[in-house]
């Protein structure tokens, strides 16, 4: 005797996204990415050749809680980071491949291309990591790095250097926003992006 069992199902799946900050961070926040945007915007309408950066940021917090704050800033490649790259265009003095360490800080100030440092880099609560790179297009560089927290802290500032030792090294792009509040083992995730559009 033979008997034949037939089964049937079905299954549906649903992409949960990560909660954002909220719009009121939004709103806040909204200066930050102004500042960069216009002037990327306008260059690109002219057809003027230019680079610039953006940075998105994900907070993990230590119950495993997961913020995606989104793009935070489109800002500002500076002075000494082009003339890294020049110098390492023209001699080789330098290595432009370095350029990959990710740190963050509490200063408030705003961008400018005289940059040298972070506003208040922090050492105490979190170590620069170097990022994991990637080419999304022939004419962008990302890369992607998480930092680990052992203290509080607003974090209000980010940064792309050539070492890894904190307080030194060559700032490449300095990015400022609305605080992140982190805690003991909570972590951000970073991702930064580097677009060289040609002109003509």
């Amino acid at each position: 005797m033979q008997s034949q069992l037939a089964l049937k199902g079905k299954m549906t799946a649903r992409h949960i996204k990560a909660p954002g900050p909220g719009l009121w961070w939004k709103v806040r926040n909204l200066v930050h990415l102004w500042r960069g945007w216009w002037r990327h915007a306008i260059a690109k309408a002219l057809g003027i050749g230019h680079f610039y950066g953006r940075l998105y940021a994900r907070l993990v917090r230590a119950d495993g809680t997961v913020v995606n704050y989104g793009l935070i800033s489109t800002r500002l490649i500076t002075d000494v980071g082009v003339a890294f790259l020049v110098d390492d265009w023209d001699d080789d003095t330098t290595d432009i491949t370095t350029m990959n360490f990710h740190a963050c800080g509490t200063g408030v100030g705003a961008e400018a291309a005289g940059d040298t440092a972070l506003g208040t880099e922090s050492t105490t609560i979190t170590d620069r990591e170097a990022g994991a790179k990637t080419q999304p297009a022939a004419n962008q560089l990302r890369t992607i790095a998480t930092q680990d927290f052992t203290g509080s802290g607003a974090i209000t500032e980010h940064g792309i250097f050539s070492v890894v030792t904190e307080s030194a090294g060559v700032l490449w792009d300095r990015s400022v926003f609305s605080a992140i509040n982190v805690a003991n083992l909570d972590s951000i995730q970073w991702t930064y992006t580097c677009t060289l559009s040609s002109g003509g």
